[in-house]
């Protein structure tokens, strides 16, 4: 049984519902995330070849995970977002899991510029990007040592990983 069309067609639905939620309530939440999860994990098991369909499903949850959480534990993410995007690798395996994160970089950059824009915050947002870096650059400064800064504006980062997702779908049927 061809699992793609399902596979494709049930991620469409979870990061949608997602995107949505996360706009409504700036949440997406964790049953929704394990439904999502269940839903791809009984897919890949019911594949033509499920050993290798279940790893794929495992490699591109690692790979999801792997490459958000840095931004979580920067506090630049919230950990519903590390959530979903790991979510989405399990539906589409650790190659297509890595360019949804690449093209939600790209969509989640233009629109947090957007918002530090809107809101006047340039300046700030500068700051903090220095607050940060400056963590990776100095020897013997922790994140944690460090005061919390005012944030420059946040934005719901469902939406930009459901455009990343829904990019790269439309190119396996456009």
């Amino acid at each position: 049984m061809p699992i793609e069309p399902y596979l494709d067609l049930s991620l469409l639905l979870l990061v949608c519902i997602a995107a949505i939620n996360d706009l409504a309530t700036r949440r997406i939440p964790n049953r929704l995330l394990l439904t999502g999860l269940a839903c791809a994990l009984l897919l890949h098991l019911l594949s033509a070849s499920p050993g290798a369909s279940v790893l794929k499903a495992f490699s591109g949850m690692g790979v999801g995970f792997a490459i958000f959480l840095p931004f979580y534990l920067l506090r630049g993410m919230a950990a519903g977002d590390v959530k979903l995007i790991a979510v989405a690798g399990a539906f589409i395996g650790p190659e297509e899991a890595f360019e949804v994160a690449v093209l939600t970089w790209c969509v989640g950059g233009v629109m947090s510029l957007c918002v530090v824009l809107m809101n006047g915050r340039l300046r700030l947002a500068f700051t903090n990007i220095r607050y940060l870096l400056s963590g990776f650059m100095v020897p013997g400064i922790h994140m944690t040592d460090m005061p919390l800064q005012q944030s420059a504006g946040s934005i719901p980062y469902g939406l930009a990983i459901a455009v990343g997702t829904i990019t790269v779908l439309l190119r396996h049927y456009g």
